[in-house]
């Protein structure tokens, strides 16, 4: 089993704990992480995008010209795909980018992420992180204390409006309680600062 430093607030070290081999310790796998972004991307785009077909277009309900005679070129509306201000052809609709991933696909994925910031020791564990009020100035002297200048996911094991408080003005640092963590955000972010409850309801879930 893999086994982390426990830190306090103040960057002191004051423990161990044995991570379970099933959730932080297995072998990355590169192609479910890539999956898995892909989705978590696609699920957040928009997809509200939209451009007006030849029978939504205003205007073009009288023939131009008539259809012989006139040597141009027949004719049925104004508004068809060749005229300047017709309607698009095959252009885009609103719609959904997202697309289902199996259960077990999502949770090899979030492992793989997690296991990947062990091996890159860029897990760092926390015996407790409350504040008694929103304060950015003591937060960022914790991120200080830990010796982290980077990005950071920080993650306690339920959601807290104080911690959250504190962080979302900090530059690079998001907040996420332990049931909303997600593979993009592990991923992209330099360090995770996981609490101790947390690692344990994470552990319960996925293991």
């Amino acid at each position: 089993m893999p086994k982390v430093t426990v830190y306090n607030v103040s960057g002191a070290q004051v423990g161990e704990l044995e991570l379970a081999e099933t959730v932080f310790g297995i072998q990355p796998n590169v192609h479910v992480l890539h999956s898995a972004v892909v989705n978590q991307q696609a699920s957040e785009r928009f997809g509200n995008h939209k451009t007006k077909g030849r029978s939504e277009v205003r205007g073009g309900g009288r023939k131009p010209w008539k259809q012989k005679g006139t040597g141009r070129a027949r004719q049925g509306s104004i508004r068809s795909p060749q005229w300047v201000g017709g309607g698009v052809v095959f252009g885009p609709t609103p719609r959904s980018y997202g697309f289902k991933l199996p259960k077990k696909v999502r949770r090899l994925a979030i492992k793989s992420a997690l296991s990947s910031k062990v091996i890159a020791n860029e897990i760092i564990v926390l015996d407790q992180l409350t504040f008694a009020a929103p304060k950015t100035k003591e937060f960022a002297a914790i991120l200080s204390n830990l010796k982290v200048g980077r990005k950071a996911l920080v993650v306690t094991a339920n959601y807290e409006d104080n911690v959250a408080l504190s962080a979302r003005n900090i530059p690079g640092v998001k907040f996420v309680a332990a049931d909303g963590i997600n593979v993009l955000d592990v991923l992209v972010h330099d360090n995770l600062i996981i609490t101790k409850e947390a690692v344990e309801k994470v552990q319960e879930v996925l293991a």
